[in-house]
């Protein structure tokens, strides 16, 4: 082994960035090594690109994917079990440091069951064939793939299936966008980037829909043939999102995520606001026990939400409210009616209805969030406004990338009792 003092090409991996990427003591950042390591790199500004590994770390693992270290997605499949959850509930923890948050900080929870069931593929053309994959780390390159083994079995053709569509399309000398999701009733294929067709290419789509026994078929949301509703199970129901709809990477992150969201509400609560609400997943589990008034700023999620509501039996009353809650958050006066709050906002985090929140009287608040720092921004606004943040509870459905989605509960003392926190620091 070479001498990392002789040799500047050499160097020593101190600590593992929250992007995943091995980091030198004075910043550098090379993706793919881990602490400890000893690696030959080359040098790109205050990136690098890694060579070879000099002297390898005890808790590095052989990858399982054929395109790992190619594709843009996964960035920790090289690294064992214990350390990367450690990794990310790290993550977590320096989030809420750098927001001056103290809480309890629960173990990494792992939510990814099957593999994820919703995959985004690109389409683009290379020597006159559609060719369909992933995008490599930090750039515009297509990897073509077979299949994605972190998906769920039903997702393995999803590469197959975009390239046969794309035939119709130009064989994608435009770039094309496929979202892939998996159903129980078959494949749901949403097709973006292309723009208008003809009736000709609508009529050769429907044609490949059916050979390919696809669940729907939709350009730019637009249904261009629904075989069979595309059911999924939320919370009992039976929904069915519209194209290219929002919804949890994974069916047990799902149920991960609910079950925390429930298990923070007693019988006391009687009304509970669910903010972003996208088809309802939490919307649908509340209302077994608590009436629910669910918000969003999309109308086709509530329409499946408002129709899975009516076909269920057992639940209480859900009602719906179409709102920006970007630009029009719920006022104090509008939250005060509620016994608790769930918010599950996009990855921008929900910053103006938190600064309305922190001004209301509402006793809980379970905020759900798939950015550690937008979450953490949040959090410090409720906390600065009184409320106490309890508990916080990472679950891991976006195994093996550097996203971390959790649950964070806030409770507001009673009257008279002040913030109980201790800036900076995390327990756990």
């Amino acid at each position: 082994m070479s001498d990392p003092q002789a040799d500047p090409d050499i160097v020593v991996i101190d600590r593992l960035g929250i992007r995943g990427d091995g980091l030198t003591a004075e910043g550098l950042a090379i993706p793919g090594a881990l602490p400890g390591e000893h690696v030959r790199i080359e040098r790109a500004g205050n990136r690098a690109r890694l060579l070879a590994i000099e002297s390898a770390s005890p808790e590095r693992v052989a990858p399982f994917c054929p395109y790992y270290a190619r594709c843009g997605g996964c960035v920790m499949q090289h690294l064992a079990s214990e350390p990367y959850a450690a990794w990310k509930q790290e993550g977590v923890a320096r989030a809420l440091g750098q927001a001056g948050l103290e809480t309890d900080l629960a173990s990494l929870r792992d939510a990814h069951g099957a593999g994820r069931r919703r995959l985004i593929l690109h389409v683009r053309r290379i020597e006159g064939a559609a060719r369909a994959g992933l995008m490599a780390a930090r750039s515009h390159d297509l990897v073509p793939i077979d299949h994605c083994p972190i998906t769920v079995p039903a997702l393995h053709r999803a590469p197959a299936v975009a390239e046969a569509l794309a035939v119709p399309l130009g064989r994608g000398a435009k770039p094309l966008d496929v979202q892939a999701t998996a159903s129980r009733a078959g494949l749901d294929i949403d097709i973006r980037g292309h723009g208008p067709v003809d009736e000709g290419v609508r009529a050769a789509l429907t044609r490949l829909a059916a050979e390919l026994d696809l669940a729907r078929l939709s350009l730019h949301g637009d249904i261009v043939v629904e075989r069979r509703p595309p059911v999924l199970a939320s919370s009992g129901a039976a929904v069915v999102p519209p194209p290219g709809g929002f919804l949890q990477a994974t069916e047990a992150g799902e149920a991960a995520l609910t079950e925390l969201v429930l298990a923070a509400l007693d019988k006391r609560v009687k009304r509970v606001a669910d903010l972003f609400s996208g088809c309802g997943p939490f919307a649908l589990a509340l209302a077994r026990a608590h009436e629910v008034h669910a918000v969003e700023g999309e109308a086709a999620p509530l329409a499946a939400l408002d129709r899975a509501f009516r076909a269920s039996q057992g639940l209480r009353r859900i009602t719906t409210e179409r709102r920006d809650l970007f630009r029009r958050p719920l006022l104090p006066l509008e939250l005060d009616r509620f016994d608790a709050v769930v918010f599950d906002p996009p990855r921008a985090g929900a910053q103006a209805q938190a600064a309305r929140l922190a001004e209301s009287k509402v006793p809980l608040v379970v905020g759900v969030s798939c950015d550690a720092g937008t979450f953490a921004r949040d959090a410090a606004t409720l906390v600065e406004g009184g409320y106490r943040l309890e508990r916080v509870v990472p679950v891991d459905q976006f195994r093996y990338s550097a996203h971390v989605e959790m649950v964070g509960f806030f409770r507001r003392p009673p009257a008279g009792r002040g913030r109980s926190l201790t800036a900076g620091k995390v327990r756990r």
